[in-house]
């Protein structure tokens, strides 16, 4: 049986623990904890403080391993240990929140520093109103052309399964051509 570790992580609110948790075939895992509010708007009320964990089985030989980082920067030390062993990372961003397209690419390059592995970017929350197009928000992340930048959405299990096959296909591909 190959197991296959990878990293879900992005700003925070961007839909890490819902992604994972509609795909995986066992209870996530979650280290959520509310958020207390001094004043400010938060969008959410609980947030990650060391991970998430969550497991698929694709096959009788492929078990992928999903573990999702927190989001906030105050957690960031954590980033670097669930970073290691992993074979492949996705990056989420919330198409609706461009405010986070700057973060979401420091940490992208902060986990593209951890590991050379390959990695793709969600554009999350594609279903609603005012969510960025796709090539917009290529341009706003300054990705690559070669960069899988994929709409998504985190709470519908098929649109979970398309990113995640796109980030095993790349990582396979890697493995094949001899560069792990």
């Amino acid at each position: 049986m190959q197991t296959v570790k990878m990293v879900v992580t992005g700003p925070f609110s961007a839909g890490k623990t819902e992604f994972i948790q509609s795909v995986s075939e066992i209870d996530v895992v979650s280290t959520e904890r509310k958020i207390s509010s001094s004043g400010e708007r938060t969008v959410k009320e609980s947030t990650t403080v060391a991970m998430d964990f969550g497991r698929i089985t694709v096959d009788d030989d492929l078990v992928l391993y999903l573990f999702g980082t927190p989001g906030q920067k105050r957690f960031d030390f954590m980033w670097e240990i669930l970073s290691e062993g992993m074979l492949g990372f996705i990056v989420m961003v919330d198409s609706t929140r461009p405010e986070t397209y700057r973060e979401a690419r420091s940490i992208l390059e902060t986990f593209r520093a951890y590991a050379p592995t390959p990695y793709v970017v969600a554009a999350n929350k594609q279903d609603k109103e005012d969510a960025w197009e796709i090539e917009d928000m290529r341009h706003a992340l300054r990705l690559d052309p070669k960069v899988k930048l994929l709409p998504c959405i985190a709470t519908d299990r098929d649109s979970v399964k398309k990113v995640l096959l796109e980030l095993l296909y790349s990582i396979l591909t890697e493995m094949e051509n001899g560069k792990r």
